[in-house]
């Protein structure tokens, strides 16, 4: 069965960093599409980023572009979403996500079929204070 287990949210002032590490087990991640997602309250959820290891791509939402950098440490089957430049449009949870990568050759495509059919760890909460 697999297995994601988010960590390293917390509290943080605009402007300030996190790094969020997604524990996978059940799963190699060299073998899947991963990604993170978000959700605010009373909002709907949304992708923030991709990578398709195959061809060592990634994806961002243009929210984040430029200041958060996904990455994956296959050694540690361990994702991680690399936060900087927090704003309070960034407080969420934050939700690891993991795929079947098969179908998909790049990391957009992967952010695609995680929303539709991922599984999902419970969360991390991130806040930002401005």
């Amino acid at each position: 069965q697999v297995q994601l287990v988010e960590s390293g949210g917390g509290s943080v002032q605009a402007g300030g960093s996190l790094r969020l590490s997604c524990a996978a087990s059940g799963f190699t991640v060299s073998t899947y599409c991963m990604g993170w997602f978000r959700q605010a309250p009373g909002k709907e959820r949304e992708g923030v980023a991709a990578i398709y290891t195959g061809g060592d791509m990634t994806w961002y939402a243009d929210a984040v572009k430029g200041r958060f950098t996904i990455a994956q440490d296959n050694a540690k089957n361990t994702l991680y979403l690399q936060m900087n430049s927090l704003n309070a449009e960034d407080t969420a949870m934050y939700y690891c996500a993991a795929a079947g990568g098969s179908y998909c050759r790049s990391a957009y495509c992967c952010s695609i079929r995680l929303s539709r059919a991922g599984s999902w760890g419970q969360g991390t909460q991130v806040t930002v204070s401005s």
